[in-house]
């Protein structure tokens, strides 16, 4: 079976986010002063191939941790979607 994977990879809550804080910054440059603590992350999406949804989630755990999350300084959480 054929699943997708969708996700979203953001720096920790308690990190600093120097993208997101230049970000936020220059909302305020075009008037929209109302936008405010913007984070900037990733999102991945990838197809993979197993046997059911339960091994498809393990597998995209396994990617999580040890190649596409520096879990050091990013948080994860993805959904597996039929194909």
């Amino acid at each position: 079976m054929k699943f997708r994977a969708e996700i979203d990879i953001m720096p920790l809550k308690n990190l600093l986010d120097p993208q997101g804080k230049a970000v936020t910054s220059s909302m305020k440059n075009l008037g929209l002063s109302e936008i405010s603590n913007v984070r900037i992350g990733k999102h991945i999406s990838l197809e993979i191939e197993a046997n059911n949804k339960q091994i498809a989630a393990e597998n995209v755990e396994k990617a999580c941790k040890q190649l596409l999350a520096n879990q050091i300084m990013e948080s994860y959480e993805f959904e597996i979607v039929d194909l």
